[in-house]
């Protein structure tokens, strides 16, 4: 295969820029701070399905308090009524009875409403203290995670700006190349996974180690000073 000196120093420096690119991505795809993030991000959504359930109890509890109130002031406003209606009946023994036991009636609802009252305040405030757990728990799982954030924008952010000057100058050195040489390199770097190009080790491949045989090796030496491996199939620089 035709290749000129310079095209085999600018394959090698493109591997060698290609596998330090895929050691950086790696490393931005491992950063801790990626399942940090991810794992904050699923607490805060089911954290925030609870607040959502302790919210409808909120307004499901409040409602029933509120229901009490006005029950409860419904019936002081006609107790009211009734102890005015006594007040004014200026000896009517039967009225004033009548009004008596209803005054008492009135008097002993309100007694329950109130008990009752008691009991649901109780279960509201419950309900409030939990829905202050909930919002602290969510303020301190938002500062862990904008940490997380600032943290991997951070590393993260040095890591792209050092693949993206890796990244130009791998296209300076590819311009300096045959178009159909880049083109193959490109294609077995897909294929192998990285490793493109090696050198002839004897009668060996200097990347899969598989020995070449007679009368394949002198068809590869044929092709002189580039070659393919007979078995990997990647570049060989053949000496």
């Amino acid at each position: 295969m035709d290749a000129t000196r310079e095209d085999i120093e600018s394959l090698f420096e493109m591997q060698r820029i290609d596998l330090e690119i895929k050691r950086l991505t790696k490393q931005l795809d491992e950063l801790p701070q990626r399942n940090i993030i991810m794992a904050v991000r699923e607490k805060k959504t089911a954290i925030a399905a609870q607040q959502e359930k302790v919210a409808e109890l909120k307004r499901t509890t409040s409602r029933k308090l509120a229901r009490i109130d006005d029950e409860d002031a419904s019936l002081a406003k006609k107790e009211a009524g009734v102890q005015a209606a006594i007040d004014a009946a200026h000896g009517d023994f039967r009225n004033v009875e009548a009004r008596t036991k209803e005054l008492a009636g009135i008097v002993c609802r309100r007694a329950t409403i109130a008990e009752e009252r008691a009991g649901v305040a109780a279960e509201l405030q419950k309900v409030v203290d939990i829905e202050d757990q909930i919002t602290l728990a969510l303020d301190e799982i938002a500062v862990k995670e904008q940490q997380a954030i600032d943290s991997f924008q951070k590393q993260g952010g040095d890591l792209k700006l050092a693949i993206a000057k890796l990244e130009a100058q791998r296209g300076q050195m590819e311009t300096k190349l045959d178009p159909d040489l880049a083109r193959t390199y490109d294609r077995i770097v897909a294929r192998s996974g990285g490793v493109a190009i090696g050198v002839l080790d004897g009668t060996r491949c200097g990347v899969c180690r598989v020995p070449i045989d007679g009368g394949r090796l002198i068809d590869l030496r044929s092709q002189a000073p580039l070659g393919v491996c007979p078995s990997c199939k990647r570049l060989l620089v053949i000496a």
